[in-house]
């Protein structure tokens, strides 16, 4: 496959159209059309459906935009690297990332990044989903207690653990005595979780209580249960990053932690990808935000 014929149709692909592809290269429109027809023809697919005023990539034309885009990229940023005889951080730099953590951590990293490294483009996305980092065309994702994936690459930087947590002004249980009787408690859950759920808690005086959540409130989201938490509507279980905050401050009161293993937090890229400069910068910048990979409250 010719390379630098492929370089012409991600750019064709990005910008949108011969025309803004040629604007922004200050090549020759022909020549970008010309360039994108042989490939298409040695690759035996058409890649590009061209109408008179408007431009749509066929099916096998997105497959190859999304899946050679980040890896033409890494090929430029690695040519710049050799010539400059540096890692120098530049370019576009695409990262996925949970709600909740993008929420509570990800503006003030991102905010510093862009301040160390002003010629890189930062793009940081909220979702929940299951991304592919080659398919969804990210150079990062962040993703919570992943499981074994041979074709994901990365560090844990962060360890993070649930709170059992509730307003002030919810009584907690009287009467407990250590031991494997479940203690009812009107509670604020996640809606999938399921109906024989038990929350095992390591109480302030080192014991472990054994908690039956009676769901009060079934919400879809994190940051749901934390606002109805807040309220006194029950008490909930949350990470730790999410709540400690309003625990500091007085608005949560914390029942116990989660007698569980940590959360554990990754960073992970495609492993059929290089570690380009502005990755490393990237997760130096996440690596001093947590020197100790543990969630500290900003207060």
């Amino acid at each position: 496959m010719d390379l630098a014929a492929l370089a012409d149709f991600n750019l064709v692909a990005a910008q949108g159209g011969f025309s803004r592809a040629a604007r922004f290269s200050g090549r020759p429109k022909a020549t970008l059309s010309r360039r994108i027809a042989e490939l298409e023809q040695s690759l035996g697919v058409r890649l590009i459906e061209r109408g008179t005023h408007t431009l749509r990539l066929t099916e096998e034309g997105r497959a190859l935009h999304a899946r050679t885009e980040g890896l033409l990229a890494e090929i430029a940023e690695a040519g710049e690297t050799v010539v400059l005889g540096a890692s120098v951080p530049r370019g576009r730099l695409r990262v996925s990332a949970p709600v909740v953590f993008a929420h509570v951590a990800l503006g003030l990293i991102g905010a510093r990044f862009a301040l160390a490294y002003p010629d890189v483009q930062l793009e940081i996305v909220a979702e929940d989903r299951r991304v592919d980092p080659v398919e969804d065309g990210y150079d990062l994702v962040i993703r919570i207690d992943p499981a074994p994936d041979e074709r994901l690459v990365g560090r844990r930087f962060l360890a993070d653990e649930r709170m059992i947590v509730a307003a002030p002004g919810l009584p907690r249980p009287a009467g407990q005595e250590p031991g494997p009787r479940e203690i009812p408690v009107g509670a604020v859950v996640l809606a999938a979780m399921p109906p024989n759920r038990v929350w095992r808690m390591r109480s302030a005086d080192g014991g472990t209580l054994t908690l039956k959540p009676r769901p009060v409130l079934r919400l879809s989201s994190l940051m749901m249960a934390r606002d109805a938490t807040l309220a006194g509507a029950g008490v909930a279980l949350l990470p730790k990053l999410l709540v400690a905050d309003d625990v500091a401050a007085g608005r949560l009161v914390l029942w116990g932690l989660e007698d569980a293993p940590p959360v554990e937090i990754w960073a992970l890229q495609s492993s059929r990808r290089l570690v380009g400069a502005k990755v490393r910068a990237f997760l130096d910048v996440i690596d001093q935000s947590f020197p100790n990979k543990v969630f500290v409250p900003q207060m």
